[in-house]
């Protein structure tokens, strides 16, 4: 097949998947194909260094790996302080309160920038990547990573008794009426 006859199926395809949207799937194979490459240098730098794969994952590593990979996610794709890393993919748009801020995809530029926009604005979508980093971690450099991740669950625990303890105020205010 010669290159401008793929060129014409790719294209085809994508106006059969989304007829009245434009949607990156060239970005996202590029974002996939990174995905792989990045998991596979994770298990050759583990066979390389000959760092033993636990058969089965502590449970109380799965808890703390899974809240720093949530807190780390929407730092990551929310906070407002991380927004520079996101400005070459998104647009600011409004703040949500809790120092997170709202942003949109740019759609200028290639159909890459568009599905890094997705991902980096997108906790849900980045928490893949960031589970991959943590147990990743978990075997090359597992202190380190324990260490990270306690600080992390940390910030997490931190955040939610925050937002607790407004929303408690709130009510001690709201209830408080004076006869």
């Amino acid at each position: 097949m010669t290159g401008s006859g793929l060129k014409q199926k790719v294209a085809r395809l994508r106006q059969a998947y989304a007829p009245h949207e434009h949607r990156p799937l060239g970005g996202y194979l590029v974002a996939m194909g990174t995905y792989g490459a990045v998991t596979a240098s994770l298990v050759g730098l583990v066979r390389a260094t000959g760092r033993p794969v636990p058969e089965r994952p502590a449970p109380g590593d799965v808890v703390l790996l899974s809240i720093a990979t949530h807190k780390l996610s929407r730092l990551l794709s929310k906070d407002a302080i991380t927004s520079p890393l996101r400005a070459p993919f998104t647009r600011y748009d409004h703040p949500i309160g809790s120092g997170e801020v709202m942003e949109q995809v740019r759609d200028q530029g290639s159909p890459t920038r568009h599905a890094l926009g997705e991902l980096v604005s997108c906790p849900f979508c980045l928490a893949v990547w960031v589970a991959t980093g943590l147990t990743g971690g978990l075997v090359l450099a597992p202190r380190l990573t324990r260490l990270v991740a306690t600080a992390l669950t940390a910030v997490a625990a931190s955040d939610f008794l925050q937002m607790g303890y407004a929303v408690a105020q709130q009510a001690a205010e709201g209830g408080h009426h004076e006869d």
